[in-house]
């Protein structure tokens, strides 16, 4: 239980970091015109997950889709090239058909089915009560940035609270400049391609954008996801579709890297071999989430860095006198 509650902290102060720009605009403003932005902010926090809600509720329902389609699906769905080849007889020997995978994974009586929903229904209403309480402890944290300074910083010896100081007001805009830009690219990678499959007109659009849009959220890995997921899909469905769709989602990723990703994030603190680093410790440890902290814990720990070892602040006199000449 310990454990939860350190999680929930360290989450909300992320999310107050993220929205401290969103803070500091109100800051100074006359009522009208901070009751007019908090009014706005709410707006648009309930238009988001009012289009969530919508999007959750049509990827389950393409999911039960997807799942009825598979059941009683005989065969993968192979270009017209690979008729009579070796490799389509490589694959019919070695892959079972969808039918019979899909028994392999749910059971003969779909019996493993009801015990994934009941967790899964278990999970979102624990996910909606954790969230509620990071909502409220990040609007706490921002409020009383101040107060909780002082708090923390007084339980630190007195010769060492202007360093911990500086290093703390230099980690938290640089975790929440990248949090946002990470929300940002998520959200323009989710929208991108529900808006390409839906014109190419694939029955799973919302399901496989959603996918590609928490996958966006993993580093290295999710740009594999994204492209191979129109790919499966493609198997069970139109070869031509799939084709369309991984040209598409391979055409979005560039544009994201090339044109969105160098304004949303800093190179000042990008080490990728740190990164992959964290990468592959923290997923080995913590799984999904511990492949999408990496970045940030990487970034803090390039900070750490930069702060106690490469530009070690003088002691004594010496920290005085450089006071001075600041």
């Amino acid at each position: 239980q310990f454990r939860i509650v350190v999680i929930y902290v360290l989450i909300s102060l992320a999310l107050a970091a993220a929205l401290r720009p969103l803070v500091n605009r109100l800051a100074g403003r006359k009522f009208l015109v901070r009751a007019a932005w908090i009014l706005l902010y709410l707006l648009a926090l309930g238009m988001f997950i009012f289009t969530l809600w919508m999007a959750g509720e049509t990827s389950i329902k393409e999911v039960n889709w997807l799942a009825r389609t598979v059941s009683v699906q005989d065969g993968w769905a192979l270009p017209v090239w690979l008729e009579g080849s070796y490799l389509q007889q490589e694959l019919i020997t070695r892959l079972p058909p969808p039918s019979e995978l899909f028994t392999a994974i749910t059971g003969s009586q779909g019996q493993l089915v009801l015990p994934s929903l009941l967790g899964f229904t278990q999970g979102i209403s624990g996910v909606l009560s954790g969230g509620l309480i990071i909502l409220l402890l990040s609007v706490y944290w921002s409020i009383s940035q101040i107060h909780f300074e002082r708090l923390w910083l007084s339980l630190l010896p007195s010769d060492q609270r202007k360093q911990a100081r500086s290093i703390w007001r230099t980690v938290e805009p640089v975790v929440g400049a990248h949090i946002r830009g990470q929300f940002i690219q998520s959200l323009l990678v989710g929208v991108a391609l529900w808006f390409g499959y839906w014109l190419l007109g694939s029955p799973y659009g919302v399901l496989m954008a959603l996918a590609s849009a928490v996958a966006s959220l993993v580093p290295i890995i999710g740009v594999v996801v994204v492209v191979l997921l129109p790919l499966l899909v493609g198997l069970l469905t139109s070869v031509q579709l799939s084709i369309f769709s991984v040209l598409y989602a391979v055409a979005i990723m560039i544009i994201v890297a090339v044109w969105v990703k160098p304004r949303l994030f800093t190179q000042k603190w990008d080490n990728p071999i740190l990164t992959v680093v964290l990468l592959i410790v923290l997923a080995d440890a913590f799984g999904i989430v511990g492949t999408i902290i990496a970045p940030p814990i990487s970034i803090i720990c390039q900070i750490l860095w930069s702060q106690l070892v490469s530009h070690r602040l003088p002691a004594g006199a010496a920290a005085q006198v450089s006071d001075l000449l600041k």
